[in-house]
């Protein structure tokens, strides 16, 4: 299987969690984007609405008729689906790079299952592999880079990229996440970071992940 054979097989199989007449989160991504076709061939006209984390996901959703709704207007969701640059057994994930990790970080907290989708190439046992996404406010970027270099990081500005919010990626090189709880409270109280990309505090409840054997499906302990 091709690796979009496999994020379109994980995808395929997130869909049996959408309950009809729902409103769902839905997040950013080659894989998400496997996940919103999908479902909307299958249950398109029976979904009430969706709240997006990015405005990319957005457009693909209305094109295809699924109303897309501000999360204040609904204030909890039941169902949030979403993609993973990296997820170790614990559903503890790196995300973000989309770009889209403080909306999706958002959407995730709302939201009472979260269903990750990936490959199985996505599965680590240590965190740290993909670079680690932070949004900064701009003027506060090198503030913001000094002190994650003091973490332990290698601080790169994600060149030539503005999020959907204005602000600016830092990635993070270098690291091996032991304490993914740890460092993502450490790395939420540097002044000028807006949001980092590691979801630990609040994790996947499924991780659903599609390989050559299959999909396989992993749940929070």
């Amino acid at each position: 299987m091709t690796a979009e054979d496999k994020k379109r097989a994980a995808a395929q199989a997130a869909v049996d969690y959408v309950e009809p007449d729902s409103i769902i989160g839905v997040g950013t991504g080659s894989t998400v984007n496997h996940f919103i076709d999908l479902l909307a061939a299958r249950m398109g006209d029976r979904i009430t609405a969706a709240v997006s984390s990015s405005e990319a996901s957005s457009e693909r959703l209305l094109a295809h008729g699924i109303r897309v709704v501000d999360l204040n207007e609904v204030r909890k969701l039941d169902l949030y689906v979403d993609g993973a640059d990296e997820s170790n057994t614990r559903l503890q994930l790196i995300k973000g790079g989309g770009g889209a990790l403080t909306r999706e970080k958002i959407v995730a907290a709302a939201s009472r299952k979260f269903v990750c989708i990936a490959d199985d190439s996505k599965l680590v046992e240590t965190l740290g592999a993909f670079p680690l996404p932070v949004e900064v406010i701009p003027m506060a970027r090198e503030l913001v880079t000094d002190a994650l270099s003091e973490l332990g990081g290698e601080p790169r500005l994600r060149e030539g990229f503005t999020t959907d919010n204005g602000n600016q990626i830092l990635d993070v090189h270098g690291l091996e996440i032991d304490d993914a709880l740890a460092l993502e409270t450490a790395i939420n109280q540097l002044t000028g970071a807006v949001c980092v990309g590691l979801f630990a505090h609040r994790p996947a409840d499924v991780l659903i992940l599609g390989g050559d054997a299959g999909v396989r499906t992993y749940t929070a302990d």
